[in-house]
């Protein structure tokens, strides 16, 4: 995979590229669309530029590339790291950071093998409860995916066990409904020191999303201080008083402010482009990332 552009980024008005919804997700990960059409819905949304963020995996940086070139939207490849402070679970969202970086690489295998082992673990309980088996997981994920929670609610809707992917979650998938497993992550100062070493940018996701209080531990300053570049404010799991802190505290720490729609497809109820990112923004981000490119209309 190289590295893609179709001119210097410094050169590209991001003024009048449109709206930019900087993360978004597609079956390499825990979406329902493949990553050309991914981009393609988004062109068709209007979106002037995405980042396709999938959990821990940068499989389908090549086909959303070739697609964006297609379809004349912007492309800033990325990914989403999972960390972990205790038993919380906090996500960072890492753009333009160069895939073959070493450490990147090592991280990415790590957390491969892990989560097939714990989703192996939970199938396997819960397959002495439900006619649930690993070879339904594999028909809910596309070859070499990051495997997770919501392949096995897929798995569970289809069988009819449940409903939806809300009601697996609630319900069978929920952290205390005995089929639980933990995973092991690193904590988000680790995340953070994988994308800045990787020349990517580092933005903290969704911190006042429930289950993820960032916030209440008190440990944003801690990122800062371990390169945290900026802040995910306007996402619909953060509530108002959560998003007036969250700028306060950017305002604060100097922290770029962004906004997304976290779309999963049919996965989740979330629309491309709900929450959308300041322009001068995307082109701070730009002008920050060595390791990659964004993949930019001709």
């Amino acid at each position: 995979m190289e590295r893609a552009g179709a001119e210097p980024p410094s050169a590209y008005d991001w003024t009048s590229a449109g709206p930019a919804d900087l993360h978004v997700h597609s079956r390499e990960s825990d979406g329902t669309d493949a990553p050309g059409d991914v981009v393609r819905a988004a062109a068709a949304a209007g979106l002037g530029a995405i980042a396709l963020t999938d959990h821990d995996t940068v499989a389908g940086w090549a086909e959303a590339t070739e697609a964006a070139h297609e379809s004349g939207v912007a492309l800033l490849p990325g990914v989403e790291f999972s960390s972990q402070i205790g038993p919380a679970s906090v996500h960072v969202l890492g753009y333009l950071l160069d895939p073959e970086a070493e450490s990147f690489i090592g991280e990415r295998e790590r957390i491969r093998v892990e989560r097939i082992g714990r989703a192996e673990r939970m199938v396997h309980a819960i397959g002495r409860d439900y006619p649930l088996t690993w070879e339904h997981i594999e028909q809910h994920s596309a070859p070499g995916a990051t495997i997770g929670r919501p392949h096995i609610a897929d798995a569970l809707v289809s069988l009819g066990i449940v409903p939806d992917r809300t009601a697996a979650f609630e319900g069978i998938l929920h952290w205390q409904g005995g089929y639980y497993q933990p995973h092991e992550a690193p904590p988000p100062e680790a995340a953070i020191e994988i994308i800045r070493a990787a020349g990517g940018v580092a933005v903290l996701a969704h911190p006042g999303a429930r289950g993820r209080p960032v916030l209440r531990m008190g440990v944003l300053g801690d990122l800062v201080a371990a390169g945290l570049d900026g802040v995910e404010v306007w996402h619909r799991d953060n509530g108002e008083a959560d998003r007036q802190r969250l700028l306060d505290e950017a305002e604060r720490h100097g922290l770029l402010v962004t906004g997304s729609s976290d779309f999963h497809g049919a996965g989740k109820p979330n629309r491309l482009g709900e929450h959308t990112t300041d322009p001068e923004v995307v082109a701070e981000i730009v002008r920050r990332a060595t390791g990659w490119v964004p993949v930019l209309p001709a």
